[in-house]
């Protein structure tokens, strides 16, 4: 089941970028909602989002700046969405990390 929802995930990448250019619309946005209903119901999660702690189990870091405005390593922002079914993980989340300042 995992290998059939990972093999999905490319679809789920389209259609989030064509949603992006406003291009999902109409009967193609009820399909886009009615597949990722069903996916979600096969156990399909979909996680990351800006300001998460940075976890490298379950993130990949593509960039990684510091920055004063940090406290902690952070998910400044998400580059490619992560998912997982239960505790599997299908992909990690691609994302722009920002750290505090090194110490002296």
């Amino acid at each position: 089941m995992a290998n059939v929802l990972g093999r999905l995930l490319p679809v789920l990448d389209a259609l989030a970028g064509a949603a992006e250019q406003g291009e999902v619309t109409g009967g193609f946005e009820r399909v886009s909602r009615a597949l990722q209903t069903e996916l979600a119901a096969l156990g399909l999660q979909r996680f990351g989002t800006a300001g998460d702690p940075f976890d490298p189990l379950v993130h990949e870091a593509v960039l990684c700046s510091r920055t004063d405005k940090a406290e902690r390593s952070t998910c400044a922002a998400i580059l490619r969405p992560g998912y997982r079914v239960g505790d599997h993980l299908l992909r990690p989340a691609q994302v722009v990390v920002d750290e505090p300042p090194a110490d002296p």
